[in-house]
C-alpha cells in the first residue's frame, strides 16, 4: 500500500512536471520564431498576446541581473524539489504534491530561457523575428538569456479620478505559462496546504 502511494505520488509529480515545461516551451518558442518583439496580437479588448522579453523575475519585473535571478532560481528550485521529495515519502495530499511540481516546472521553465535561449536564439527586435542559430553562436551566452513573455490581460483601466491607480490597468503585467504555474501553485499552496508542508498536519481545502 506505501509503495503505490508513493508511486503514485511520484507519477503525478512527474507528469505535471514534464507536461507545464512542454507546454511552456512550445509557447514560448513559438511566439518568439513568430512574432516581432513588441508585437502585439489582440485576442479579446482584455486579452491579448503582446511578446516582450525581460531579464528578470516573473510577470516581468526586473530588480537585479539575470545572472543572480538565475542562481537564484536554481537555488529555489532545489529547495522545493527537497519539499517534494519529502511530501512524497510522507504521502501527503497529491494536491500538495501537485502544487509543488507546479512550482518546479515553472520555475524551471524560466531557468531554461535564462541558460539557453541566448545560445540558440538571434536577438529577437521590432524589426526582425528570431531563429533558430547554431548552438553558442545567439545573441548572448550561458546564463544570459532573456525570459520570453506573451499573455496580456489588461481586465480594465482604473478611473482616472482615483488616487494612484487612476488612468493606469488593472493587472498591467505580461507573463508567461512558467509564471502563471509558478503563482498557482503557491496561491493553493497558501489557501490549503502551507499547514500539511510546514508542519505536517494533514489540512486540505
Amino acid at each position: 500500500m506505501h509503495d503505490s502511494s508513493t508511486r503514485s505520488r511520484t507519477l503525478i509529480a512527474i507528469a505535471t512536471i514534464v507536461v507545464v515545461l512542454v507546454v511552456d516551451q512550445i509557447i514560448k518558442i513559438s511566439v518568439k520564431t513568430s512574432m516581432l518583439l513588441g508585437q502585439t496580437i489582440d485576442v479579446a479588448s482584455w486579452c491579448k498576446i503582446h511578446f516582450v522579453e525581460n531579464k528578470g523575475m516573473a510577470f516581468g519585473m526586473e530588480f537585479v541581473g539575470t545572472l543572480f535571478l538565475t542562481v537564484f532560481r536554481l537555488a529555489a528550485t532545489v529547495l522545493f524539489v527537497a519539499l517534494l521529495v519529502k511530501a512524497i515519502r510522507r504521502r501527503y495530499p497529491c494536491g500538495l504534491i501537485f502544487c509543488l511540481a507546479l512550482i518546479i516546472a515553472g520555475a524551471a521553465g524560466n531557468i531554461i530561457d535564462n541558460c539557453f535561449y541566448g545560445l540558440i536564439f538571434s536577438e529577437s527586435t521590432p524589426f526582425s523575428i528570431a531563429s533558430f542559430v547554431p548552438f553558442g553562436s545567439g545573441y548572448g551566452s550561458f546564463l544570459a538569456g532573456r525570459v520570453v513573455d506573451m499573455f496580456y490581460f489588461p481586465l480594465f483601466t482604473w478611473p482616472d479620478w482615483m488616487p494612484i491607480v487612476g488612468g493606469n490597468v488593472f493587472f498591467g503585467a505580461i507573463f508567461n505559462f512558467a509564471d502563471a504555474a509558478i503563482s498557482c501553485g503557491g496561491v493553493a499552496i497558501v489557501l490549503c496546504y502551507y499547514k500539511t508542508l510546514f508542519s505536517g498536519q494533514q489540512k486540505t481545502c
